[in-house]
């Protein structure tokens, strides 16, 4: 390979061609289901940035380094731009004649519209920080205005209710609590409801024996449909438990994996029976887990081809179309998924339903794998942001490729103009216990990239706010995206200084 400035310049004319050309392709197949104008431009920059990255970059980049230009390494939101800029500074370089270079307005177009989406969506305020806060409401929310105005006053973006908990009445308390708390501030909040889904949870227990209450490694469980633990003809010690989706049972078969309430016990099927199936516990905790009833069941090695909208979520939906700024779609993992809820939104609100906002939750690995589609298909008709929901995510494809799969989603997002939500177990330990871990914190700064994060419900909630909003804010500051920002380094001060900053300062 040829890697003077000529050779390059060759090389980048090519690959600006076959991108320029099979993004132009893909756009004209989306085009058809985009009727917002708007998403246009994002849709053609989505398609452009698949086509590249589906080739293998990193022969070209290194070279391209050495010449001081850009490593096409933080092109998301500007793919024919970033190309076109290199291939003009490569012409110059290799004394060609002049080539277009895009304007700074060009350049930055996508990181424009995807500030505006954000802005949008998530009512994100300009402040020092752009990451945007969203809360999920306790049950208690419902009952006095105290959390609606501590969020308000805290200067908290969002807030989520959750259709899987409470009921009609108390969303409705919740809500009014917050036109209080929006009255008394002047602050005026996002109100995001985030439907069910048909997620699978365990049904009643049986437990082996009253002295025996948590299952441990080496233990049998006996799953079956609802209804069923009366059938289950195991010999011995073990536990049965129902499964609220028996379509997982029929499907699954020996040597497939099942995971219970988010990962935190892993079993092997060893045998299928008449009247359902017999695991064995692979991984747990070392004092085990007690499994009780409304956990997670996750079925990783099987594709569950169920309806996305259930009959509660259709119920839900009424509410949820009249009060809410926007959906939250749990367990989305086709465009045909979204055309269902639009179509259902449609009905409900047959005048206005494209100015609600759709968030795709992002829970398991079909999802990934048609997440082009499933943007174009939301984002081409509503304004549309992504979940990443880590905690159901990360027990479909596997821990080992959760911050992987994560990253590239945060790239797909930018590349659509789609602001990213990042959410599950964001400082768990300081929300719960009052005092972060590590590993927690790096996480939460990572999260920096997002547009927004999103917090569970704790007793130290309000702690947890002040210490991601400052850590969001001087993240923002080194970094953006992808994109290191070059803000001074204060922490060892100037050398020839009296007195440089102390680390504990927060600079």
């Amino acid at each position: 390979m040829n890697d003077s400035p000529s050779g390059l310049f060759e090389q980048i004319d090519t690959l600006i061609a076959d991108v320029e050309a099979e993004g132009d392709a893909q756009a004209a197949i989306w085009d058809q289901v985009v009727d917002r104008p708007v998403f246009r431009p994002s849709a053609h920059n989505l398609a452009c940035y698949l086509a590249l990255r589906h080739r293998d970059l990193r022969r070209l980049q290194r070279p391209l380094m050495a010449l001081g230009l850009s490593s096409l390494g933080r092109l998301e939101g500007r793919v024919m731009p970033t190309l076109k800029a290199v291939r003009s500074a490569l012409a110059s370089l290799a004394g060609h004649k002049p080539v277009r270079h895009p304007s700074t307005a060009a350049f930055f177009s996508g990181e424009t519209r995807l500030k505006a989406n954000a802005r949008a969506i998530l009512g994100t305020q300009d402040a020092a920080s752009s990451v945007a806060l969203l809360v999920t409401c306790p049950s208690e929310a419902a009952e006095s205005g105290d959390f609606m105005l501590a969020m308000a006053q805290k200067g908290v973006e969002a807030i989520r209710i959750n259709c899987a908990h409470d009921s009609a009445a108390e969303w409705g308390k919740m809500i009014d609590n917050l036109r209080s708390a929006e009255a008394m501030t002047g602050r005026r909040l996002k109100v995001f409801m985030d439907l069910a889904g048909p997620k699978i949870r365990t049904g009643q227990v049986r437990r082996p024996s009253k002295g025996h209450h948590r299952a441990h490694t080496g233990d049998t469980i006996a799953l079956v449909a609802v209804g069923d633990l009366g059938k289950v003809d195991i010999a011995g010690r073990h536990f049965a438990v129902e499964c609220t989706q028996p379509e997982a049972l029929l499907i699954s078969q020996a040597g497939d994996r099942i995971f219970i309430d988010d990962g935190r016990l892993g079993a092997t099927i060893e045998r299928i029976a008449e009247w359902g199936l017999v695991a064995r516990v692979t991984t747990v905790g070392r004092k085990g887990l007690s499994i009780k009833t409304e956990k997670g069941l996750n079925f990783p090695d099987r594709h569950l081809d169920i309806e996305a909208l259930t009959e509660k979520d259709r119920a839900d939906l009424t509410f949820v179309s009249a009060h809410a700024h926007g959906v939250e779609f749990s367990f989305v993992q086709s465009a045909a998924d979204v055309v269902q809820l639009q179509n259902a939104l449609a009905v409900l609100r047959p005048a206005d339903w494209q100015s609600l906002s759709l968030i795709l939750k992002i829970e398991t690995a079909q999802a990934v794998i048609n997440l082009p589609d499933i943007i174009v298909q939301a984002a081409g008709r509503q304004p549309t942001a992504i979940m990443i929901a880590r905690g159901d995510l990360a027990v479909e494809i596997g821990f080992a490729r959760t911050a992987e799969i994560q990253e590239e989603i945060l790239w797909l997002g930018e590349a659509a103009d789609v602001p990213v939500i990042w959410a599950t177990q964001v400082l768990e330990g300081l929300m719960s216990k009052g005092l972060p871990s590590r590993g927690e914190m790096t996480d939460a700064a990572m999260a920096a990239r997002a547009e927004c994060v999103m917090l569970n419900k704790g007793p130290y909630l309000q702690e947890t706010i002040d210490q991601l909003r400052a850590l969001m804010a001087r993240m923002s500051d080194h970094q953006h995206k992808k994109t290191p920002s070059l803000r001074a380094l204060r922490s060892w001060g100037d050398r020839g200084a009296e007195a440089a900053p102390r680390i504990g300062d927060g600079a």
